[in-house]
């Protein structure tokens, strides 16, 4: 019977500091979505060079070049878009800012 209380508590437990948790990464904003206001904003970048490539060409930007990744957590470099070369960010929602 102590087994059984013991494990219950522990499960119990064990869920309730599982929900109280909270998400370390903003939502991702769908491809073609306005960049929020104030972007690129700074902050802990999960996007690999390659995801932000991505995100750049799903948005209508080609021959991305130069991605780095600043020490605000941003991707910086150069693309195409719409026949013109300009300089690109994705900030860790995923914004797209033209510099």
């Amino acid at each position: 019977m102590k087994r059984t209380i013991i494990a219950a508590v522990f499960c119990g437990a064990t869920i309730l500091a599982a929900q109280a948790q909270t998400p370390t990464t903003a939502p991702t904003p769908s491809p073609n979505a306005p960049a929020e206001a104030n972007a690129p904003l700074p902050g802990a970048n999960s996007f690999t060079e390659g995801q932000a490539t991505s995100r750049l060409e799903t948005n209508g930007y080609t021959a991305v070049s130069e991605l780095k990744k600043d020490d605000n957590g941003v991707w910086k470099g150069r693309a195409t878009h719409d026949g013109q070369p300009v300089n690109v960010s994705v900030d860790y929602r995923g914004n797209i800012t033209r510099n």
